[in-house]
């Protein structure tokens, strides 16, 4: 067995999911319409027969995806109030389990798994370096790391996300990445909402007010093209 590393930092704010799960729902449901991201991981990290954890799983949506072919997967998710409705949406799925923890402290054995994603939660690069630390801790030789953030380089969404968070370097996060080894790949996506009020509802907890009347301004229909980057990096043999 492994050591655990342990941390009292608390999590940073999600307040899209964490105040409108609903609506997050809605999101994640509207997100990567052709699935362009699940056939670039299915590539690069195929996870069939192997173990997986899933850092920062939110209430789970991606965990039956995962179970479907991974031998186990283990969603870790640091808000108290989204593990019951993970553990709800993998209740009937025996080889998922969803543990309260953070990516800086991960409840799991050193090189226990062989694949960890984490998606939507290093946007800056730069303060994540525990996080990385610990995912190199439980990875088996020969396991990857794969993180998928939105690029704000990529209009409209990177434009309406760097007016929100004017402070935000998004080619400085790439470089953070791409200095510690990971490979960096733009992943260009749709997503595709049954209908305007679920479009202008999940603009409205993306954004402030203002950036999301102007976001919704500018979606004319119930399409957004949104830019991804996909990172991923093998542990050494």
């Amino acid at each position: 067995m492994g050591h655990f590393v342990r941390s009292v930092r608390p999590p940073i704010p999600s307040p899209n999911i964490w105040h409108w799960p609903d609506v997050y729902e809605s999101e994640n449901a509207a997100q990567d319409a052709d699935g362009a991201i699940w056939a670039l991981l299915r590539t690069e990290v195929p996870w069939a027969g192997r173990d997986v954890v899933d850092v920062g799983c939110g209430d789970g949506y991606h965990l039956p995806l995962f179970a479907a072919q991974a031998r186990t997967v283990v969603g870790v998710e640091p808000y108290a109030p989204l593990i019951p409705r993970a553990r709800r949406r993998v209740e009937a799925l025996p080889n998922v389990r969803v543990l309260e923890a953070g990516a800086a402290a991960l409840p799991l054995p050193d090189a226990s798994v062989d694949l960890v994603h984490a998606r939507t939660a290093y946007f800056f690069g730069a303060g994540c370096e525990p996080g990385l630390a610990e995912a190199q801790r439980v990875l088996r030789p020969g396991g990857a790391i794969a993180i998928v953030d939105l690029d704000a380089t990529v209009a409209p969404y990177g434009a309406w996300m760097r007016a929100d968070v004017p402070h935000y370097d998004p080619v400085a996060a790439e470089r953070f990445f791409v200095a510690r080894g990971f490979s960096l790949v733009r992943v260009p996506t749709v997503w595709r909402f049954p209908d305007r009020a679920t479009c202008e509802a999940v603009l409205r907890i993306e954004f402030s007010r203002a950036v999301a009347e102007q976001a919704i301004a500018e979606v004319p229909g119930l399409e957004l093209p949104v830019g991804y980057r996909v990172h991923v990096r093998r542990k050494a043999l």
